[in-house]
Formats: structure tokens, C-alpha cells, sequence
């Protein structure tokens, strides 16, 4: 089964949008992603980016946003490209199909925010290191390296349910844009709301214990990536999805 899920990795990899448009349709848009994540933000942070918690929030954000751009394609796309049904012919598993799905978008989502990060430890080494070697403290490191990897499977398994339901590529978007848009309402509230609040707010989080509170956080979008990856088993089944 692994070779079957292999094999489908290496299939999706090579049906990225990106791939498939070339330069004009995704990859410079790759490209200023990864200067905004890599260059610009860090420089703006300064030493920051590598020092504060605070950055954990960051790397939530931007491979859900990168497994978004591509996960709405895995079902809806093969849909509207009529490759599902010769897919579905195949000899591989329902299961070997839906695993090489998810990891193929997780790798993708995931090793493009690892990219990001090594880009950004070098920026901020060179524009605010000042001789000293600036890194992620161990925790703070360990909890980037989790939190991306998880996001991104938690991306992934949400954006397969979108497309499995979804008759087109658009449909899917849209529909996960709004889930998309509930993970940027923290981002967004906080600003406009009133001072005193804003004032509680960051006297909460300064008398929190970060590691525990990351812990927690973590462990339940582990359960969420689990019980996203049973309903996808459950939804994703070959009869089903040729009758659809």
C-alpha cells in the first residue's frame, strides 16, 4: 500500500496548479509568498520573528493558506478534468487514494513553510544578527515544526471533504475560503477592539503558560487532523463518487 500511496503523491505533485500553468499561473506567486514570509516580514519583525511566541501564529497561518490553494483541486479538479473516473478504474485502493492525496498536500503545504522559515532565520541573521547567530529557541522550534505539520493535515483534511463535495474547483474554493476566513478572525478582531479589552487581553497572555497552552492547542488539532482523516475514509468511496 505504501507504493500505491507513493505513487500517488507523485501523481498529485506533478498536477499542481502551478505546475501545470507555469510561471504566469502560480509559481511567481510562490515566489512573493515566500518573500513576504521569508523577507519582508522578518525584516519588519527584526529579532522578533525568531525570539517571541508569538511567531507560532504565524506559521498556523501560512500553510493553511498554502494547502488551500491547491487541496480544492485534489477531487473537484480530477472532476472537472474527467480524470476521476480513470482514477477510480484503477487498481489502487480507496484508502492508497485518499492518503496520497492528503500527504502529497501536506508536503506541499508543509515543506513550502519550512522553506519560508529557513529564509527568514537567514534574513533575520543577516539584517539583525549583529554578529550573534540568531535561532528558534528549542521550544519555540519544536513548536513551528509541529504546528505547520499539523495545520497543514488539518488543511488538507478539511479541504478534502470540501472537494469530494464539491462539483467544481470554484465551488471547493469558495467553500473553504470561509474556513479560511475563521482562522483570520483572531487576527482581524483584535485590532478594532476597544483598548481596555486589548489591555485584559495581553495581561491574560502574559500570565500564561505558552508551552502548556501550545501543548493543549496542538493536541487538539492532532484529534481534528484524526477525525478529519476517518470522515474523508468514510466519504471516500469509489461507488459513491461515480455515481456522484
Amino acid at each position: 500500500m505504501i507504493n500505491d500511496i507513493l505513487a500517488v503523491i507523485w501523481k498529485e505533485f506533478h498536477e499542481l496548479p502551478y505546475v501545470r500553468t507555469g510561471m504566469r499561473g502560480g509559481r511567481l506567486g510562490l515566489l512573493v509568498f515566500a518573500a513576504v514570509f521569508g523577507i519582508f516580514l522578518p525584516l519588519q519583525t527584526g529579532r522578533d520573528w525568531v525570539e517571541s511566541p508569538i511567531s507560532l501564529v504565524y506559521w498556523a497561518w501560512v500553510p493553511f493558506l498554502l494547502v488551500s490553494g491547491v487541496i480544492a483541486d485534489s477531487i473537484a479538479g480530477e472532476r472537472e478534468r474527467h480524470t476521476l473516473e480513470t482514477l477510480l478504474a484503477s487498481r489502487l485502493s480507496d484508502s492508497a487514494i485518499l492518503f496520497g492525496k492528503i500527504g502529497a498536500s501536506i508536503a506541499y503545504g508543509w515543506g513550502l513553510t519550512l522553506g519560508c522559515v529557513l529564509v527568514g532565520l537567514v534574513t533575520v541573521n543577516i539584517a539583525h544578527g549583529q554578529g550573534q547567530l540568531l535561532i528558534y529557541p528549542p521550544l519555540i522550534g519544536l513548536g513551528v515544526i509541529l504546528t505547520s505539520f499539523l495545520i497543514s493535515g488539518l488543511a488538507s483534511g478539511l479541504g478534502v471533504l470540501v472537494s469530494l463535495r464539491s462539483p467544481t474547483v470554484r465551488q471547493a474554493q469558495q467553500t473553504f475560503s470561509f474556513a479560511y476566513l475563521l482562522l483570520l478572525i483572531p487576527l482581524f478582531a483584535f485590532p478594532v477592539l476597544p483598548a481596555e479589552w486589548q489591555f485584559r487581553v495581553i495581561q491574560a497572555l502574559q500570565g500564561t503558560d505558552f508551552t502548556t497552552l501550545a501543548a493543549v492547542a496542538l493536541g487538539i488539532v492532532a484529534v481534528l487532523d484524526i477525525g478529519l482523516v476517518a470522515a474523508g475514509l468514510a466519504r471516500f468511496k469509489r461507488a459513491r463518487l461515480l455515481l456522484d
